[in-house]
């Protein structure tokens, strides 16, 4: 970038690009996450989630848990520079118990990089997230990782993308070798052959030569076999797959393919590139049609421009505790429309209120800056607004709702309490802010233990997330106790629940309210819920809370 050139909005909008990347647990999406830090100059030394003890932590894995356990149980937002584009990555946990996480994140990308372990191919949670990305019309890459080791036939696992996923693929890099031979890719674009050297712990850039497929050095690395296997499939590419149709891509309906090891950094460079030169930039967003307090008419039902004048966005993400010393909560907002302007008075559409942003950061894993000035695309850190919540819309433009964020009903349920006095404030202090980010919901059943909280979520590691970030973060100690429950409704009010005994309900139902009052019903399971539904035909229930008015 030329010094003093100031470029144009629409000039800084095309060159963002908003991406996550997503993957089965143990595909290698975090320690590629770390490596496209190393190439975009983001960090100097990449760290890896294998072997924690002998290197330092992966930059997106910063809560102490995630440092144990080498897994991701949180998304992060990691920004930085390369070859003039602006990149928003945004690293997600690949665990199904924290899925609702992804998929909230998944609102607030433009794309998604899709990291598949060439040994397995395409694994269940992968599929999960991919029709999640499909649903939503998200174009996706593809990256083969690990080629490093023993993996499947390359062109298996290219028909594997179109057989299982309804994707037509298109391999822009081909892997040279397997496992112990794996020496580089060729890049089917340039028609080159590139070859890597590793270096130790992949911590450091690998040195790479590029040169011709017929190249003597080339020919060196292989032998005869291996050698005329490669160029056999280089040769049989050009007729079995499609050429890459950008349209198609954009659509969601083509995928290009790359091959490499992130872990040795082969190929890593060359994904990254054709990443950037190839996804879409900043698109508009769909505003719903909502009545808002204060506003005289309902938003407009419209799909709103990048391009349009005044700023909007919507909050994808809440994160307590990410500055333990300051016990902050930080509100990630995706920029969809306009300029933000640090210190601007925006309207939180919820609650009809005027808010100002003045505490405004640009992100990178745990580490934040003061950031002045942001645009469509940009993913930004509100700090110091205790009211605002997930799926919320700050605008300028009060005709403007976004309605983004998908929900799910909790699966599984557990009571956790305060087992000593000593540390009672520092739990309920801790216990509210982690509730905040809204992964895990709370719960007041009738007749719950005394001092007790009903905690829900789709997955049981949850719990265990909540438990050690209260003791590594507030120093409170938990314990939790199994519920007998499997699910739980909402219920439309009716004046029969003023006296639930007069219901009719299988053994081992319970009625409670949410934390806004609401009343909900748990059931123990599918049997028990139906002959409920049966038996109590006036009352209406349902998955997902009973939208309401912010006071």
């Amino acid at each position: 970038m030329l010094a003093g050139f100031v470029m144009t909005p629409a000039q800084e909008i095309a060159r963002r690009r908003t991406f996550a990347i997503i993957s089965h647990p143990d595909a290698g999406k975090t320690t590629l996450t770390e490596k496209f830090l190393l190439y975009g100059n983001a960090i100097h030394l990449a760290g890896s989630v294998t072997a924690r003890k002998q290197q330092r932590s992966t930059t997106s894995d910063w809560m102490e848990l995630e440092k144990q356990r080498g897994i991701s149980v949180s998304s992060t937002v990691l920004q930085f520079d390369y070859q003039g584009y602006a990149v928003n990555l945004l690293d997600t946990p690949g665990h199904k118990d924290f899925s609702e996480d992804t998929y909230r994140v998944l609102t607030a990308v433009d794309a998604a990089l899709m990291v598949i372990d060439s040994a397995k191919g395409i694994e269940p949670q992968t599929r999960k997230l991919f029709e999640v990305c499909r649903r939503r019309g998200i174009p996706i890459f593809t990256f083969m990782n690990k080629c490093d080791r023993p993996i499947r036939d390359p062109l298996e696992l290219i028909d594997e993308l179109e057989r299982v996923l309804g994707l037509a693929p298109c391999p822009i890099t081909w892997p040279l070798g397997n496992g112990p031979t794996f020496r580089g890719v060729f890049d089917r674009r340039s028609s080159q052959v590139h070859l890597f050297e590793r270096v130790p712990g992949g911590a450091f850039r690998a040195p790479v030569n590029v040169t011709g497929l017929d190249d003597p050095q080339v020919r060196e690395k292989f032998d005869d076999l291996t050698y005329a296997e490669v160029t056999e499939q280089i040769a049989m590419l050009d007729g079995a797959t499609a050429p890459l149709d950008l349209a198609a891509v954009h659509a969601g309906k083509q995928t290009p393919v790359f091959f490499g090891s992130a872990v040795n950094n082969f190929g890593v460079q060359l994904l990254l590139e054709g990443f950037l030169q190839n996804s879409i930039p900043p698109t508009s967003r769909r505003s719903t049609s909502v009545v808002v307090p204060g506003a005289p008419a309902p938003t407009e039902a419209r799909e709103v421009p990048v391009t349009h004048p005044k700023f909007s966005g919507f909050v994808f993400k809440i994160q307590a505790n990410m500055d333990p010393k300051h016990r902050d909560r930080i509100a990630f907002l995706r920029v969809c429309s306009g300029k933000f302007e640090r210190d601007m008075v925006v309207t939180h559409q919820r609650t009809g209120k005027q808010v100002r942003l003045s505490s405004s950061h640009k992100l990178f894993g745990q580490e934040r800056e003061t950031v002045d000035v942001a645009w469509p695309g940009d993913v930004i850190g509100l700090v110091g607004h205790d009211a605002f919540g997930i799926g919320d819309t700050l605008t300028e433009d009060r005709s403007i709702a976004y309605d983004e964020i998908p929900r799910f009903p909790s699966e599984v349920f557990a009571y956790i309490f305060n087992p000593t006095s000593s540390d009672a404030k520092k739990y309920r202090a801790g216990l509210e802010q982690l509730l905040q980010e809204g992964v895990v919901q709370s719960f007041q059943p009738r007749n719950a233990p005394p001092g007790a909280t009903l905690l829900a979520a789709v997955g049981p590691l949850q719990f265990e997330v909540v438990q050690a970030r209260l003791k590594a973060e507030y120093n409170a100690e938990s314990k939790l106790e199994p519920a007998p429950w499997t699910q739980l409704r909402w219920i439309s009010p009716h004046p029969a629940l003023e006296n639930p005994q007069s219901l009719v309900v299988a053994s081992g139902v319970s009625f409670g309210t949410d934390k806004f009052g609401n009343p909900v019903v748990l059931f123990p399971n599918d049997w028990t819920r139906e002959y409920f539904v049966e038996k109590n035909p006036e009352l209406k229930l349902h998955e997902m809370p009973i939208e309401q008015a912010a006071d």
